[in-house]
């Protein structure tokens, strides 16, 4: 929807798609109630302060948003992230007040950002290093949630000291607890291969509290959640202080990044195949805005899940009253209903929060990559190891830098063509794609194939000498075509000077076509202009060609 206003959705809603919607919120709800509970625990929070922030996070993306079909909430990622945010600062009391202050930080930036338009920037987080993040921080969930399902400690530092943890501690596992975690397992993949329709998290919550509080599971030696207070969210600031929202600022930027690529990607997916558009900057903004608010009630970090957004359109939901529908009955389900929770197993949750992040270990796209793309394998690889050896933030980082890294060396690396012209016509093009094309003897006509910057002119500049020196017969001009060259910067104007007193060297004029008219205006505040003369400067290729050859 094209509509900027607030909730614009709401004017032209018709009763007719309330049935579905409202099937779509049960849905939601359906997914959000285990995983709220879940989730918090990743976030290293009580349960209660997922049912503070879920159904904020639900009415403001439904108030701002404009995809019809994203669910916001409590997802694994975040989660992880928002843990990892506030590992090493404060103390484990002051983890609700940090994971609230990254929350806010993390999305006053999406807000910030999303205003002054800077929704394009997911472009540059190349979707090899994200798919390799996704997986580590997968395998990194799933090593955590070992210890719930053995019954023992997980230890502490990356994957593998945590994994090697859990191993050592085999003779310590409770078998009660392993069969409880194995058996939630199964039932999961059993329910979702045979009866996919059916929200298998919430049916394998229901039988987990009804087998735990009938057999007396705790009595067992089985953890339980507890008892959970009612949560109604009420403003409350994170009351930290002024040095710790210091040290969250650098976490809070990576999760901030994550949130949103996670949350725009699902949105514009969702889009594509019901032919609607999303606007980056508007996601950003909603985004940025729900977690604002979320960490305003004591919540925790959230994004878009991909889980609960198929789960809900596949059940009808077409509109953001899925969103709003869902808010109601999350609200109620804090006010009235947290006590039955208590005697939920901790190996149950455990269960639903690996079988809930499987969907990230893509081995696919890997094998796929393998096939097709080494470097993009070797990009994934790396950015996956990264998060199992530095843990996940560094490891994002890292997926960032290899992300810039693809960009730079893309973009550095541009190919110049060498141009004829096409036969019965004053039209150029690479002599490469059409063999007919003929070139004009002692006219060398080049053309970047792509903008021209500082990271890819010197490059420019050696291939053009390179194309002077193999010329035959040898070349008394260079027509450089700069048709796709918008904008040239100071160091552009400046290595293409050195190559006009290069080749004047070589008593070889340099001619420019197809200046674009803000490339113009910067080469005539050059020093370059006035050195070529406007004797060197066309409209065309055809135009420099006939200049050099001065043949009508």
């Amino acid at each position: 929807m094209k509509d900027k206003a607030v909730m614009g959705w709401l004017r032209g809603y018709r009763r007719t798609a309330l049935r579905g919607d409202g099937l779509g919120a049960l849905t939601a709800w359906a997914l959000i109630m285990p995983e709220c509970v879940a989730y918090a625990q990743i976030a290293g929070v009580p349960p209660q302060n997922a049912f503070y922030g879920a159904p904020i996070a639900l009415l403001v993306y439904a108030l701002l948003g404009r995809s019809n079909f994203l669910v916001v909430g409590a997802t694994s990622a975040a989660s992880v992230l928002s843990a990892s945010a506030i590992s090493g600062i404060g103390s484990a009391q002051d983890a609700v007040g940090l994971s609230a202050a990254v929350a806010i930080i993390a999305g006053t930036v999406l807000v910030v950002a999303g205003f002054a338009r800077l929704g394009f920037v997911t472009n540059f987080l190349a979707e090899p290093a994200l798919v390799g993040f996704l997986f580590g921080m997968a395998l990194t969930i799933i090593v955590r949630q070992l210890s719930k399902l053995t019954g023992t400690d997980g230890g502490d530092g990356n994957f593998f000291e945590r994994l090697w943890t859990v191993i050592r501690h085999a003779p310590d596992w409770s078998m009660t607890t392993l069969a409880v975690g194995v058996a939630a397992l199964v039932l999961l993949f059993v329910l979702e291969r045979f009866l996919p329709k059916l929200p298998a998290a919430l049916l394998v919550l229901v039988v987990g509290l009804a087998v735990s509080a009938g057999a007396g599971l705790s009595e067992h030696g089985v953890e339980t959640v507890g008892k959970i207070p009612s949560a109604v969210p009420v403003p409350h600031l994170p009351g930290i202080s002024g040095a710790d929202w210091l040290a969250l600022a650098g976490g809070a930027l990576g999760v901030a990044l994550v949130v949103f690529a996670e949350a725009y990607s699902i949105a514009s997916r969702f889009a594509r195949e019901h032919g609607q558009e999303v606007d980056a900057d508007r996601e950003m903004i909603a985004v940025g805005a729900a977690n604002v608010a979320v960490g305003l009630v004591r919540g925790f970090t959230v994004s878009g899940s991909a889980s609960r957004s198929a789960a809900a359109a596949g059940a009808g939901g077409r509109t953001p009253m899925v969103s709003l529908i869902a808010a109601v009955l999350i609200l109620l389900t804090g006010a009235f209903l947290t006590p039955l929770f208590t005697d939920l197993p901790e190996a149950v949750l455990g269960a639903i929060v690996i079988v809930a992040v499987r969907g990230f270990l893509r081995v696919g796209e890997l094998q796929r990559y393998a096939r097709l793309d080494r470097p993009s394998l070797w990009v994934a690889l790396t950015a996956l190891v990264g998060v199992l050896l530095f843990d996940l933030l560094p490891g994002l980082l890292l997926a960032v830098a290899l992300s810039l890294l693809l960009f730079i060396a893309a973009a550095s690396r541009r190919n110049v063509a060498v141009l004829g012209r096409l036969p019965g016509t004053r039209l150029y093009g690479d002599i490469t794609e059409h063999p007919d094309a003929h070139t004009v003897p002692g006219v060398l006509v080049v053309r970047p194939d792509g903008s021209l910057f500082f990271g890819n002119i010197s490059r420019v500049r050696l291939a053009v000498r390179d194309q002077v020196r193999a010329a035959q017969p040898p070349p008394h001009t260079v027509v450089l075509d700069l048709a796709d060259s918008y904008h040239l910067g100071v160091p552009v104007l400046d290595t293409l000077d050195e190559l006009r007193d290069e080749l004047h060297r070589r008593s070889v004029a340099l001619h420019l076509a197809h200046i674009r008219a803000r490339a113009a205006s910067d080469l005539d505040s050059h020093p370059l202009a006035a050195r070529l003369g406007p004797h060197a400067r066309h409209r065309t290729v055809d135009d420099a060609v006939t200049a050099a050859t001065n043949v009508p």
